[in-house]
């Protein structure tokens, strides 16, 4: 296929297009608050009206603003409609023709829509996902034709280095170094993973863009196997998003009809194949080498590094992994140039970021925005506080890796150093807000209790390490704890991060040092050397 047959899909995409369009999200969290019966009410109240040849109702991705579902957003008045049912449809429909409804919208300069800035999710919302035209509609796959016809492998991993593009999983190691430690590698062989499998409580950042723009994972991997020097690419992805399974099976199959995938792809010399491989729940998959012995068939075990994947991955041979938030922002990233990315964000972290927000706060959903954006503009302006006019007392960042931020560090800028520097990290993108309500023992407990369960077992210090820790944090929790058993906590701590084999058990402390460190009064407060005239001292219910 020649550029000019990539343009003529996309101006036939979009002549296809009626004047009137409404935009009803399809993905898995508006699917849950009936969006399927929705969109089916709408298209048969247009049928009915007789407007099939003006209004065009679409099955789109994620709208963002999650807690609002079902949302259907109307073409060209840009107006959004939350919390769509079924006895409403007839009301919308008219409303779009001329009439009035009395659907509740957003307004459109919400913060939690005003301070998006995207890249990752640029055709979340806006394109179908079910659909590879509506993609090449968007510029999808343009990115990777010029690359194939007019760079070298070496210039692409030069760019990806020149923007500053680091890691999305949690660790943020700069992508285009590790691109260009495979590139280097001289082997017949060699893979690109994707790690899709997004495991952290609270976080659905990644099976939100499979769900809604699949086709922009395919065509990051096969821009990354171009540049390393792959013609194989494997998607490791959850068993239980089954959604996001359908619709990355269904991208495969068109983007391999129309030759965007496969042998000699946009008739050049380069070939390159993705599968999907299907995990079956396992957290530990989550980390790169336990992720490989699953593609292999063996069980999901961490091993040692060195050799890391780069150098002996996939049977053997150099792989690159990056997850599902890292690909995706290549197609944008080679389409508008280095420079272009690396002008946005903070001087270490480029480019923006994908949050899930989550916990009590108003607005619960997906965002985006720029690296350096304050923990306060997210929570308290994008999501709107604190549900029912509560007070935020801490946020957790990074899931069971990460730590709980405290309310009086909100004006700390989300990039990687600056979090790390509070007993925090990035993770990749769970947000979870508390309130004054809930006990901060209790949180760590839920968290450890969490990587206890999920451990793989291979290595002492987390097999045991966990158990121990959730076993003094209960202890305390239940108010049979003293000064000693803290002093423990920490030196487990210790022990589990300088010990364990991999990441998780070297973070799995994580929460329970930030809850020490930031609010130790509330373990101390439960110490049974605290009572007073024999009685336990009154604590918050367990609202966590």
């Amino acid at each position: 296929m020649e550029l000019p047959e990539l343009h003529q899909i996309a101006e036939k995409e979009r002549a296809s297009q009626k004047p009137i369009r409404l935009r009803i999200c399809v993905a898995a969290g508006c699917q849950s608050s009936g969006s399927l019966a929705v969109k089916k009410k709408l298209e048969d109240t247009v049928k009915e009206a007789g407007l099939s040849d003006k209004v065009q109702v679409v099955g789109v991705g994620c709208l963002k603003m999650c807690s609002q579902g079902p949302l259907v957003q109307a073409d060209p008045t840009q107006t959004l409609y939350a919390k769509v049912d079924e006895t409403q449809a007839a009301g919308l429909v008219g409303a779009v023709n001329g009439g009035h409804c009395h659907c509740a919208t957003v307004d459109p300069n919400d913060p939690f829509l005003a301070h998006q800035f995207s890249i990752v999710l640029e055709n979340s919302g806006l394109i179908d996902p079910e659909r590879i035209e509506s993609y090449i509609a968007a510029e999808g796959y343009e990115g990777l034709y010029h690359v194939l016809r007019e760079k070298t492998p070496t210039e692409i991993v030069e760019t990806v280095i020149k923007s500053g593009l680091r890691g999305r999983g949690g660790a943020g190691y700069p992508t285009g170094l590790k691109w260009a430690l495979v590139a280097k590698m001289q082997s017949p062989r060699k893979f690109v993973v994707c790690n899709a499998d997004e495991g952290d409580p609270g976080a659905f950042m990644d099976r939100s863009v499979l769900e809604s723009d699949p086709h922009r994972i395919l065509e990051g991997m096969a821009i990354a196997g171009y540049a390393i020097g792959a013609t194989q690419g494997y998607i490791y992805v959850r068993g239980e998003y089954p959604l996001a399974i359908k619709r990355l099976q269904g991208a495969i199959r068109q983007a391999k009809r129309l030759g965007m995938l496969g042998g000699h792809i946009f008739e050049s010399p380069f070939d390159f194949n993705i599968d999907l491989r299907i995990g079956a729940g396992a957290f530990v998959c989550g980390e790169e080498t336990a992720l490989m012995a699953s593609i292999e068939g063996r069980r999901g075990q961490p091993r040692p590094r060195p050799p890391f994947p780069a150098e002996s991955g996939l049977w053997g041979q150099p792989t690159l992994i990056n997850n599902v938030e890292t690909f995706a922002n290549i197609p944008t990233l080679i389409r508008k140039g280095a420079d272009w990315f690396s002008a946005i964000g903070t001087e270490k972290s480029k480019g923006t970021k994908v949050f899930a927000l989550a916990g009590k706060i108003t607005n619960t959903g997906l965002i985006e925005v720029p690296m350096g954006t304050t923990l306060r503009r997210i929570v308290e302006e994008m999501g709107g506080g604190v549900e029912n006019g509560g007070t935020v007392k801490a946020v957790q960042t990074g899931g069971p890796s990460g730590g709980c931020i405290p309310a009086d560090k909100l004006d700390t800028p989300v990039d990687y150093e600056s979090l790390a520097a509070i007993g925090s990290i990035m993770g990749s993108g769970g947000m979870i807000v508390m309130d004054q309500s809930t006990n901060m023992v209790d949180v760590a407990r839920f968290f450890m209790e969490f990587c206890m369960d999920e451990s793989c077992g291979k290595c002492a210090p987390c097999r045991a390490g966990t158990v121990q820790m959730y076993r003094l944090l209960s202890k305390i929790r239940e108010g049979r704890g003293t000064q000693q058993d803290i002093d423990m906590l920490n030196g487990l701590c210790d022990l589990l991060r300088n010990t364990s084999l991999c990441g998780l058990g070297q973070t799995a402390p994580n929460p329970t040092l930030s809850t020490l460190r930031y609010f130790r009064h509330e373990y101390e407060q439960l110490l049974t050397d605290s009572t007073v005239n024999g009685q336990l001292p009154k604590h918050p219910a367990n609202t966590t």
